[in-house]
């Protein structure tokens, strides 16, 4: 289950995305399987070899691409490997492991 994210957050990644950057969202993200997570980071790109490039990078294989129908191709990143990569591509303002939310209304 995925929440807290903002609609022009996600325009956002879409718009960098459609413009063939390498674009990064993450958000509060809740999944049984993966029960010491509580956020995700979707990495995605338009050109799809450039994606996988850049996961090669970070040890990632281009078969772990979630391949989306409507352009929108993205690599999963959890745990401490999205930590690790967040870190090395400068974007700490994207780790959350110290906040925390509310489901309530």
């Amino acid at each position: 289950m995925a929440f807290g994210i903002k609609r022009h957050e996600i325009k956002e990644w879409k718009r960098r995305i459609d413009r063939g950057e390498i674009a990064f969202l993450t958000h509060y993200w809740l999944d049984d399987r993966f029960p010491g997570s509580k956020t995700v980071t979707k990495v995605g790109c338009c050109d799809l070899e450039k994606l996988a490039s850049w996961g090669k990078k970070h040890g990632l294989k281009k078969e772990w691409i979630h391949h989306r129908i409507d352009g929108y191709s993205h690599f999963d990143l959890i745990g401490d490997r999205q930590k690790e990569i967040l870190i090395k591509e400068g974007l700490q303002e994207h780790i959350w492991e110290n906040k925390t939310v509310s489901l309530e209304k």
